[in-house]
């Protein structure tokens, strides 16, 4: 007689909810801990942006090149009904071929006004101490040549920040090719940003973005506007009176006002250098002609161009300003103020929700009232 097989006892069922050494029992602890690993990840992601700051001021800048192609784009859509494609390509021809003009038109002249630079400049030097000398001021050879040497090595000096500035131009390209992108097809880029939020946030950050970049275009065209007005106005003002290179001198000027605060002094130096080649009279109708231009450009066109365009106090502008340029260098202060008319939309979002939402906390108890009182 055969024995029946042995049957294996059952075996336990796993447990698959057993406590793990990373978990938490307590409610209480498991969401303090929640919150101490948003505060940590919080302060990563801002050693991480200090660490990456210039690469996110290049990324940046692109942002703030695409929206300046986007509003080309969208004034060339209100004449033309064609695709968004052929309108950035029509605006980046339009670019293309200004700078092409500006690169061939100036760029010999500055070549050679580079090369008689030192010559004119120590000419003009000797020219001073002699009417110095002239009019009975006693005038040491030992320190006319301490200063023609000091003038040099500021020349030589000059060149290294020339030097850094041709430095930087990779930089300039990745704003340049980000900036295309952006401007192309924008909206995978805002999908993406949006989808790393709540969905409850998306519709306001969507509407944010929109605003943002409205703000940007207006406070861009504004910037424009002031260096076309400047570039005519200094352009003409030396050509009237027969000063040598003024159209040049014009775009120049109209060029480096994009980079506020510091283009200025860098146009209204060349002017003046150019101005006393030509004689006395020639260069204090240069200085005349910059304190004019810059006064009337930075006291009235400028502040108000500012304030209709991005609504931004000239004060609070000049600090972003200077903060930005002492961080980030040229870039930073470039980029100063579509940073800060960003950083002023997003506030004023911002408060409007709080606003918004303390105004229905405050109607909920009354409505709750009046229901009990029916």
């Amino acid at each position: 007689m055969s024995t029946p097989p042995r049957r294996r006892p059952p075996r336990a069922p796993l447990t698959r909810h057993r406590a793990g050494p990373t978990d938490i029992a307590d409610p209480l602890i498991r969401q303090e801990a929640k919150r101490a690993m948003i505060w940590l990840g919080l302060a990563g992601l801002i050693a991480l942006a200090v660490v990456l700051a210039q690469s996110l001021m290049v990324v940046f800048g692109g942002m703030v090149f695409g929206a300046l192609i986007d509003g080309g784009a969208r004034v060339i859509g209100r004449v033309l009904p064609i695709g968004r494609g052929w309108r950035v390509a029509l605006v980046l021809l339009a670019a293309t071929l200004f700078t092409y003009w500006v690169i061939v038109f100036a760029g010999n002249e500055i070549a050679g006004q580079a090369a008689a630079l030192p010559s004119t400049l120590q000419s003009q030097g000797m020219h001073i101490l002699h009417w110095a000398e002239h009019h009975g001021l006693a005038v040491n050879s030992h320190l006319t040549q301490q200063i023609t040497d000091k003038l040099m090595a500021s020349l030589d000096q000059l060149g290294g920040v020339l030097g850094g500035l041709i430095g930087g131009v990779t930089n300039l390209v990745l704003i340049f090719v980000l900036g295309i992108y952006f401007a192309i097809d924008p909206a995978p880029y805002q999908r993406g940003l949006g989808w790393m939020l709540p969905k409850e946030s998306r519709l306001f950050f969507d509407a944010t973005f929109a605003q943002m970049g409205h703000a940007m275009r207006r406070l861009l065209f504004g910037r424009l506007l002031g260096m076309a007005i400047e570039g005519l106005t200094i352009g003409l003002a030396l050509a009237l009176y027969g000063v040598p290179m003024a159209s040049l001198l014009g775009l120049l000027a109209g060029l480096l006002a994009f980079l506020p605060n510091i283009g200025a002094p860098i146009s209204g130096l060349l002017m003046v250098l150019v101005g006393f080649s030509g004689g006395l009279h020639m260069g204090l109708y240069c200085i005349g002609v910059y304190i004019v231009v810059q006064g009337v450009d930075g006291n009235i066109i400028v502040p108000m161009v500012a304030k209709r365009s991005a609504d931004l106090a000239p004060a609070l502008v000049l600090s972003m300003q200077l903060i930005m340029g002492v961080l980030f260098g040229i870039i930073g202060l470039a980029l100063a103020d579509p940073l800060l008319a960003m950083i002023k939309v997003l506030l004023e979002r911002l408060a409007a929700r709080g606003d918004a939402a303390d105004d229905t906390e405050a109607q909920s108890p009354a409505d709750t009232a009046m229901a009990d009182r029916e």
